[in-house]
């Protein structure tokens, strides 16, 4: 077996174990998720990437690193933009705070998958048909331009295919049941509002996925690097979330900084041929960006900023948040 294969398979045992950890030991017990307990789990994961970093600068070298930390960046970065949408879902289904952390748990773990297929897919795409690449690049400018001029985001659950396609299949009771996703009653089972949710969750991801992927597929196109970057970086937004939960909204010229970062990632990949710019000058880039579009936000906050709404659960759920 080639080491490359027992890297793969050692990164694999990682994950799973932080994830039995995760749920099973440190969140066994369903609770309100914490700012102090977010911002250590944001400490460890940062922590544990970086980490990894190091390992990556040894065995593949200082260009694998630079790749990997640009790609984890680039991702976190893009991910960021979904917390919006969580928020969302979950103010629209008056989610209680203690089953929240569940959601976004299984939904990563789903995530994790999906992202593999994708990236294989990808992959395999440009080493096959090295054209795709522009068409890639061409995509996430349009798409970068799209989330520039897109304005305030919107949550439409009854427009969800998936959603109504699985409203079709499977009854779906009017209460959350403690925080369970299926139930039997009658003698039949039943879904609860809270794997409703999990849905939303998850083709949120699918559709985010579509954006983000071929953005780290701009930095580098090794496999391993793109998707251990894509993990650490998906693993670590649940405690992102529930650390800016209640501020992320006061960062109104992120979308911004992330649509230039589309663009630019974009236009790398459309001129790859060119122009090779050096992974450290894109990191650069996309860090510079960043920190600008954050910093601005800070000291031009908006003004009249006020909290997300909560609407009535369309699904008659009646448990209070707390």
């Amino acid at each position: 077996m080639s080491t490359e294969l027992l890297i793969w398979f050692g990164f694999g045992a990682f994950v799973i174990l932080m994830l039995v950890l995760d749920l099973g030991v440190f969140h066994r017990s369903a609770h309100a998720v914490t700012i102090r307990e977010a911002l250590v789990w944001c400490v460890v994961w940062i922590g544990l990437a970086l980490a990894f970093n190091v390992v990556i600068y040894f065995w593949k070298g200082p260009a694998k690193a630079l790749e990997f930390l640009a790609g984890y960046l680039v991702e976190e970065a893009l991910s960021v933009d979904n917390l919006f949408v969580f928020l969302l879902i979950f103010s629209y289904f008056r989610v209680n705070k203690r089953y929240q952390h569940r959601v976004l748990f299984w939904g990563i773990l789903g995530a994790i998958v999906m992202r593999a297929i994708f990236i294989g897919m990808g992959v395999a795409l440009i080493q096959r048909f090295h054209w795709i690449i522009y068409v890639f690049g061409a995509f996430l400018v349009l798409t970068g331009i799209k989330m520039a001029t897109q304005g305030d985001k919107e949550l439409h659950p009854e427009r969800n295919p998936v959603l109504k396609l699985f409203r079709k299949l499977m009854p779906v009771t009017d209460d959350y049941v403690e925080g369970r996703f299926f139930v039997r009653r009658n003698g039949r089972s039943m879904a609860t509002p809270l794997f409703v949710v999990l849905l939303l969750v998850e083709s949120t991801d699918l559709v985010f996925a579509v954006d983000s992927i071929p953005a780290v597929l701009a930095i580098s196109q090794d496999p391993f690097i793109v998707y251990t970057s894509n993990v650490f970086a998906i693993m670590g937004l649940r405690s992102i979330f529930f650390a800016l939960a209640g501020i992320i909204q006061l960062f109104h010229y992120l979308q911004y900084g992330l649509s230039i970062i589309l663009i630019f990632v974009g236009m790398k990949m459309v001129l790859s041929n060119v122009y090779k710019m050096p992974v450290g000058i894109a990191l650069g880039v996309v860090a510079g960006i960043l920190a600008i579009s954050v910093l601005a936000s800070v000291l031009w906050p908006p003004k009249g900023v006020v909290a997300l709404p909560v609407e009535v659960d369309p699904l008659g759920g009646n448990e209070p948040e707390t």
